[in-house]
C-alpha cells in the first residue's frame, strides 16, 4: 500500500482555488471545492499544460494553456468522454493535505 504524501498546508489552497504540487514523481493539481479537497494528475493530456495553475469554477478545472476542462472529483474531461485524468485519494490531517498517488489511483485514458 502506498504511503500518504504531504503536499500542502490546507491554508495554501482555500475554497475555489487550485494549486500545483509535486507528490513523489507525479505533478498533482490540488483543488478545493467548497472546503473539500480533490487531486488529479496535474499534467493536461493535450500538451502537458499545468492544470493546477488553471482556473477552478465549481468542480471544473480549466487548463491555462488551451482550455481543456476536467471535473476534479472524477477526472473526466468535460467534452470528450474517452479522456480522463487520474484521480488520487486525498485527506487532510492537522491542517496538512496529503495524497496517495499509487494506491486507489484511477488510470487515465490516453488523450484522443
Amino acid at each position: 500500500m502506498a504511503d500518504w504524501i504531504p503536499i500542502a498546508r490546507a491554508t495554501e489552497c482555500p475554497p475555489g482555488v487550485s494549486i500545483e504540487r509535486v507528490a513523489g514523481d507525479r505533478i498533482v493539481a490540488l483543488a478545493n471545492v467548497a472546503g473539500r479537497f480533490h487531486a488529479i494528475d496535474g499534467l493536461c493530456p493535450h500538451q502537458g499544460g499545468p492544470l493546477g495553475t488553471g482556473s477552478l469554477c465549481g468542480q471544473v478545472l480549466t487548463c491555462p494553456w488551451h482550455g481543456w476542462q476536467f471535473d476534479v472529483a472524477t477526472g473526466q474531461h468535460q467534452f470528450s468522454p474517452p479522456v480522463r485524468q487520474a484521480v488520487f485519494e486525498v485527506r487532510e490531517r492537522e491542517g496538512v493535505v496529503e495524497v496517495r498517488t499509487a494506491c486507489g489511483e484511477e488510470e487515465a485514458e490516453p488523450a484522443a
